[in-house]
């Protein structure tokens, strides 16, 4: 298996950047621990360059766009994934339970070609890796926006929302460096281990949330809910636990969630009455590589023309967290108006929320 990221532009395309995608997605998951993750995406590798045939792998050698900024190996892994979660190709499980001495691209292969119609589908748009985890960045940024003198009163906008797992984020409560935020017990309890120093203890509210995606998921329809799960790789068995209680809180309460696209989303929120002694935030984890260029120039614009016109009273956050491409980790990057406008890394993040590095610690794994 592949043991070092190749640096290559996310946005690369054509002649070996294929099999360059599949054997970094191999180096991630075996950094990230998910060894069987990396055999199922190793064997993929290893048919794809010995030119096993079939619809499936005929499509992925001969990948239009950019393999990298589309998760390409991540897609195929999810479709194979949800084969072996609904039982309907029982080889798989030899890889999934960490068997040894088997023939990965073997059984790899004759699920491709056995299920050729159900897979093509799951190579028609990105993972959706609703990763309810990653919520407790966002809050650890309230708490350091709030600590910069912004109203701790939060009107929360997240793309990308899939299922909305994070925009409900205010039923769940936060461990974070010994600071306790959010309902006791809460519907999920997040501790992720802390890095440097722990974050401002402050007050915060958080008075709406509101998403949208391009393929919003209904967590309340079995069917959608198991491609979500489909995306969890098997060895992070916590994110199985987290996304039932998502589910079960969804079921209570749905969040509200819009279909839209990102840039429309954010023209249109952007354009509503802000209330006074409140801050409105943008905020996204893992998804701006999903969004078209022109969709991103379009947010940027939006943010930076609202950022403008934001006052102390009605002040305007940005929230990111995305993976730095050159330094292979993950950091929140925030930004505010007025002030602030320039991006501070808060955070460096784990992408499933296993750690936090406050600041500027170095943490890379």
């Amino acid at each position: 298996m592949a043991e070092k990221y190749q640096f290559i532009d996310i946005n690369a395309s054509g002649e070996g950047i294929v099999a360059a995608a599949f054997d970094n997605q191999v180096a991630y998951c075996t950094a990230s621990g998910a060894d069987r993750t990396a055999r199922i995406c190793a064997a993929l590798r290893d048919l794809i360059e010995r030119g096993e045939g079939g619809a499936v792998l005929d499509r992925v050698r001969a990948w239009e766009g950019a393999p990298l900024a589309d998760a390409l190996p991540l897609r195929v892994a999810g479709g194979l994934h949800s084969l072996h979660l609904k039982g309907t190709q029982p080889a798989l499980a030899a890889i999934y339970t960490g068997q040894r001495g088997v023939d990965d691209a073997a059984i790899v292969a004759e699920a491709l070609h056995r299920h050729e119609a159900e897979l093509l589908p799951w190579l028609d748009g990105p993972p959706q890796t609703n990763e309810a985890g990653r919520s407790a960045n966002f809050i650890a940024a309230m708490l350091w926006l709030a600590d910069k003198g912004l109203p701790p009163r939060f009107e929360c906008l997240e793309i990308g929302s899939s299922a909305g797992i994070n925009l409900m984020l205010d039923r769940y409560h936060y461990d974070l460096g010994g600071v306790q935020v959010g309902p006791e017990p809460g519907a999920i309890r997040f501790a992720p281990e802390w890095q440097g120093d722990a974050p401002p203890a402050r007050e915060i509210e958080i008075v709406s949330t509101k998403g949208c995606d391009v393929a919003p998921v209904d967590l309340a329809d079995p069917e959608k809910a198991l491609r979500l799960k489909a995306y969890i790789w098997p060895e992070h068995t916590v994110r199985f636990e987290r996304i039932e209680a998502a589910i079960a809180e969804a079921t209570k309460q749905p969040p509200d969630l819009a279909h839209m696209n990102a840039a429309d989303f954010v023209d249109a929120e952007m354009a509503k009455p802000q209330a006074e002694g409140t801050t409105r935030v943008l905020m996204h984890s893992i998804v701006w590589q999903y969004v078209p260029a022109d969709q991103q120039a379009r947010v940027i614009a939006a943010m930076e023309a609202a950022g403008a016109h934001a006052t102390p009273e009605r002040p305007l956050a940005w929230i990111a967290l995305e993976a730095n491409r050159v330094l292979h980790v993950h950091e929140m990057v925030v930004r505010y108006w007025p002030g602030g406008d320039a991006g501070e890394i808060v955070t460096r993040a784990h992408p499933h929320g296993a750690w936090i590095a406050w600041g500027g610690s170095e943490r890379t794994v």
